[in-house]
């Protein structure tokens, strides 16, 4: 299943889901996300969950993508259900409505949507909270028992943000 979605610099955007050819890819975007992005995580931090992201969830994530004109890949989301368990865009990227292209493709599947956002990462935060996303709880560490708070948002479907 493939859709597209609003143009941004790079042109159309095609979102549609992985292939195998993509995983090499989607790893250097997320490894690109996490550095812009994830300031709070240590370099043994980011080395142990590259190692988790790179051989464990991208090969086994059914994820949306989002491809520029060439079909390269410049972002993607991931899902369980209607919980966002991922949405990383390539920095480059950044500020092009990429990533409220995928939350809404999201948002069009899904009548609630629920995500948690590392607490020391506020572009995030603002992110979701700029789509109307409500805060509706804290847990003090990540879901491996790290210490990086997660901050839990929902979005009904009339957050129209």
């Amino acid at each position: 299943m493939t859709a597209t979605g609003p143009s941004d610099a790079a042109g159309r955007l095609r979102i549609r889901r992985n292939t195998p050819e993509d995983a090499t890819r989607l790893f250097a975007l997320w490894h690109a996300a996490v550095e812009a992005t994830h300031h709070f995580l240590s370099p043994a931090d980011r080395s142990e969950i590259a190692a988790m992201v790179r051989d464990d969830y991208l090969p086994a994530a059914e994820l949306w993508v989002a491809s520029d004109a060439a079909d390269c890949p410049v972002a993607f989301l991931g899902m369980t259900g209607a919980h966002v368990d991922a949405l990383f865009v390539d920095p480059a990227h950044h500020g092009r409505g990429v990533g409220r292209a995928l939350m809404d493709f999201a948002r069009a599947r899904h009548a609630v949507l629920t995500v948690d956002v590392n607490e020391q990462n506020p572009r995030a935060v603002g992110f979701y909270e700029r789509l109307g996303f409500v805060r509706t709880g804290r847990s003090p560490t990540d879901d491996q028992g790290r210490p990086f708070p997660l901050l839990h948002f929902r979005l009904e479907a009339s957050g129209n943000g």
